[in-house]
């Protein structure tokens, strides 16, 4: 069986070059043929079956789209993929309604895009992969069908599961531009991963937030699950200000059977999550707080006189002083350097640890200092 062919089309080089070289990182054996001109790519399609079309919308000559409707006749199979730095709605419809199954702008994102490549071609998904096993089907099966019935009861355009990585769990319906998703859902969970901090701070006994975004392809409303899962509605006029109380009541609600669901897999979040840790706020009450949230222990002081004393012991040393004037006398040499003092010259300045320094006029420079724990 021959390897799948991916046509690149672009007018600019490094971007075509960008794409080619990106795509031999994933491991499967593909044909990349990469073409400057929609010109050029005809005459290489008529040379080859093509099973996945990258192009610029907007090419020299014949456009991104009608190049596509060439390609297509000798290959009614092939996908479409776009690259375009149109931002208008009406170019965007063009190329969703010629079929594109994604359309990404420049500059591209490109874990996005290698997915996108793995579901065109239906090779096994490496980038974004999804969950495997009898388990996890027949989680997902339930979750969808859950998700399913709540997005015809509140006419949504689509409804996400979506984890703290910004993976769908599962999803009911599609977002209009579903090139972006990716992108979407990862911007999306910085927000969430933001809202924890929020609800530390003042101390939020539950999870009660929500972000809501009005207007553009879709109104987005975004609620979390627990620490490690949220779910996202997508549909017009979701957000209006007749519905959005409602729309927020029914996510809650539908929030709760999501939530038994994931705990009676083992994936929601539960009192004895050894995940989480625990925190004591100012009032003396304990919380739970996600583990990304979870602050660093801070770095520990050094004592510089206990770390000599220590250093000493391991050597055999007994005098710190009598250790340095026998380094000097089997070396042989002293610093030359004028901006150097040795040890015995700092001793006298009063620089030796443990002793306070005599005040010293003119210029004096050192290659290191030493610091006595407070």
């Amino acid at each position: 069986m021959s390897s799948p062919c991916v046509l690149l089309v672009d007018d600019q080089r490094d971007i075509v070059r960008l794409l080619h070289s990106t795509l031999q990182t994933l491991g499967h054996e593909l044909d990349i043929v990469d073409a400057p001109s929609g010109e050029e790519a005809l005459l290489e399609a008529s040379r080859r079956k093509v099973d996945l079309l990258v192009a610029d919308y907007l090419l020299p000559g014949i456009s991104g789209v009608e190049l596509m409707r060439k390609v297509k006749v000798r290959n009614p199979d092939m996908r479409v993929i776009f690259i375009s730095g149109m931002t208008e709605r009406k170019a965007r419809d063009e190329m969703l309604n010629a079929g594109a199954v994604a359309i990404f702008d420049k500059p591209i994102p490109l874990a996005d895009f290698l997915d996108a490549v793995e579901r065109s071609l239906g090779l096994v998904r490496t980038i974004f992969p999804m969950e495997t096993g009898k388990e996890a089907e027949e989680h997902r099966q339930n979750l969808s069908e859950l998700l399913g019935g709540f997005r015809q009861k509140i006419t949504a355009d689509a409804v996400f599961l979506i984890n703290d990585r910004g993976r769908v769990l599962a999803r009911a319906g599609d977002l209009y531009d579903s090139s972006m998703e990716v992108s979407l859902l990862s911007a999306l969970m910085g927000i969430y991963s933001a809202a924890f901090k929020v609800s530390r701070i003042i101390r939020q006994e539950h999870l009660d937030n929500y972000h809501v975004f009005r207007g553009g392809d879709h109104d987005l409303i975004l609620i979390p699950v627990d620490s490690s899962h949220a779910l996202l509605l997508a549909g017009k006029q979701l957000a209006d200000s007749n519905r959005i109380l409602q729309t927020v009541e029914g996510m809650l609600f539908v929030r709760g059977d999501v939530g038994n669901i994931l705990k009676s897999l083992g994936m929601g979040q539960t009192d004895s999550d050894s995940k989480s840790a625990v925190s004591e706020d100012e009032a003396g009450e304990f919380v739970k707080v996600p583990p990304f949230l979870v602050p660093e222990e801070p770095e520990p002081e050094v004592d510089v006189e206990e770390l000599f004393a220590v250093a000493g012991r391991k050597k055999g040393v007994k005098d710190l002083d009598a250790f340095w004037d026998d380094a000097i006398e089997k070396t042989g040499n002293l610093p030359i350097n004028p901006d150097v003092i040795t040890f015995a010259e700092a001793q006298k300045l009063g620089l030796k640890p443990g002793e306070a320094p005599i005040k010293v006029t003119g210029p004096l420079r050192a290659t290191g200092s030493l610091k006595k724990k407070k």
